[in-house]
């Protein structure tokens, strides 16, 4: 199936609200990540991907058929961590195990490589139980790195979270 990522458009907000209002969704992300999801929310996160400084972070929509049906984004640390950045992600449910994930992955990490010049690392944490979340990183050429032990507390449990990592010299 085919999908584009691009930047977020203000008219995506009740998009986001329609495929992001799922508990298989919010199960697997952080907290900031809300459920029940509303317009509300979903109008304050496509602002915040458009005001996000393109220098430091770049939050793509994931669109298929014209609608925006999930998130791909790549934050840039600080300190030491300034060569390293943050992926993380999520897709409409209907989309799941079509491939989607794993090509906008490997393509938001080549924009990222190719556009921060000096990056070194990419990261994502997925929770350990998240097996469709591991197997998109590690089709995307991820490795894992350990698993962090009691590193998470998601609804009323304390969960193992993985670290996979992609290097540029790994591409």
């Amino acid at each position: 199936m085919d999908f584009v990522l691009r930047e977020w458009r203000q008219s995506d907000a009740a998009g986001v609200a329609k495929y992001a209002n799922n508990g298989k969704i919010a199960c697997n992300l952080r907290d900031v990540f809300p459920h029940p999801y509303t317009l509300t929310d979903a109008e304050y996160f496509v602002n915040s991907c458009l005001e996000a400084d393109q220098n430091r972070q770049l939050f793509r929509a994931i669109e298929i058929d014209g609608h925006a049906v999930g998130s791909i984004a790549l934050c840039l640390g600080s300190d030491v961590y300034a060569r390293t950045a943050e992926l993380g992600y999520w897709l409409a449910e209907e989309h799941w195990g079509k491939g989607i994930m794993t090509r906008a992955v490997r393509q938001i990490c080549e924009e990222g490589f190719t556009q921060w010049d000096g990056l070194v690392r990419i990261y994502a944490e997925p929770f350990a139980h998240n097996a469709g979340s591991r197997r998109v990183l590690e089709k995307a050429g991820f490795t894992l790195e350990g698993v962090l032990r009691q590193s998470v507390f998601k609804g009323d449990a304390v969960c193992d979270s993985c670290m996979y990592a992609l290097l540029a010299e790994d591409i």
